[in-house]
């Protein structure tokens, strides 16, 4: 999609601080962190939402939760732990309609989820 910024980031187009992709997924660092780590992950695929995951290949299903662990591990936050967050929709506070997590540590994190 040609207007999606996470589109754009996934083909290039975009400046990004890359810090971990394969051919199905990019992580990279959130530019407005809610942590000292916060990565944002994204299938290059462009899929709205969790709600239409199905919408991956199931390879890309499989591989999804693994790639967010490479992706923490590569950041340091392994040792430490982390948090991985995905929204839905208006009332989450979605805010880029292009599936996507976030990964956030390096400190001692809220407990407010």
């Amino acid at each position: 999609m040609n207007d999606c910024i996470f589109c754009r980031i996934a083909e290039g187009e975009l400046p990004a601080q890359i810090v971990f992709q394969d051919d199905d997924f990019v992580a990279f660092r959130d530019i407005a962190p809610k942590a000292p780590v916060h990565l944002v992950v994204i299938p290059r695929r462009h899929v709205a939402s969790f709600a239409d995951v199905a919408e991956l290949s199931a390879d890309e299903r499989a591989r999804m939760a693994v790639f967010l662990a490479e992706a923490a591990d590569r950041a340091g936050l392994t040792s430490t732990g982390y948090r991985v967050v995905t929204n839905h929709g208006a009332n989450s506070r979605q805010s880029v309609f292009h599936l996507h997590w976030h990964i956030l540590g390096g400190a001692l994190l809220s407990d407010s989820m």
